[in-house]
């Protein structure tokens, strides 16, 4: 690591970063984790209340860059045709 100031700081601020995104990573593979379960389980009312909170997760994983959108239009496109084959 360099001991110039400026480069002392970039790497601060790199190691925070690198926690925050990790975070918004682990908490949109944890909720699609959950809904997926509760697809598998065939807990149709279930996965009914998982979607809003899932599609919110999405997209707000999204705008912080976590995700891109077309992965995540893809992801909400398939999660909703199976949670309503499920109802079906």
């Amino acid at each position: 690591m360099s001991n110039h100031p400026s480069a002392i700081k970039r790497y601060r601020q790199s190691q925070r970063r690198h926690l925050i995104n990790q975070m918004n990573r682990h908490k949109l593979r944890t909720q699609m984790k959950r809904l997926r379960a509760a697809i598998v389980a065939g807990k149709a009312a279930d996965a009914k209340t998982l979607l809003p909170p899932t599609f919110s997760l999405l997209d707000k994983s999204v705008q912080k860059g976590v995700i891109k959108e077309n992965t995540a239009r893809r992801y909400k496109s398939r999660l909703t045709k199976t949670v309503n084959g499920l109802a079906a």
